[in-house]
């Protein structure tokens, strides 16, 4: 089996994933709630006001968001410090 995401060493879990709330997501990396900012326009709506208690792959898809890209873009806020 080849690994979704190359970038990530073998055997390493990605930090964010469909099922994590996105309180979760804010509570453990600060970096993303600027991305979720970044996507208010898309969704209309704050992401945060409105969705914090679902899941990240609810939220794509009530506000027919790109779940694969809004989750690399979380990912990489993952690794800002």
């Amino acid at each position: 089996m080849t690994d979704p995401n190359p970038s990530r060493p073998n055997g390493a879990s990605p930090a964010i994933r469909p099922d994590m709330t996105v309180l979760d997501i804010v509570s453990q990396y600060r970096a993303t709630q600027d991305v979720f900012k970044q996507w208010d326009d898309k969704a209309g709506e704050c992401i945060c006001c409105n969705a914090l208690f679902e899941p990240l792959k609810a939220v794509a898809e009530k506000y027919s968001l790109d779940l694969d890209t809004l989750t690399r873009e979380l990912e990489t806020a993952t690794k800002q410090k």
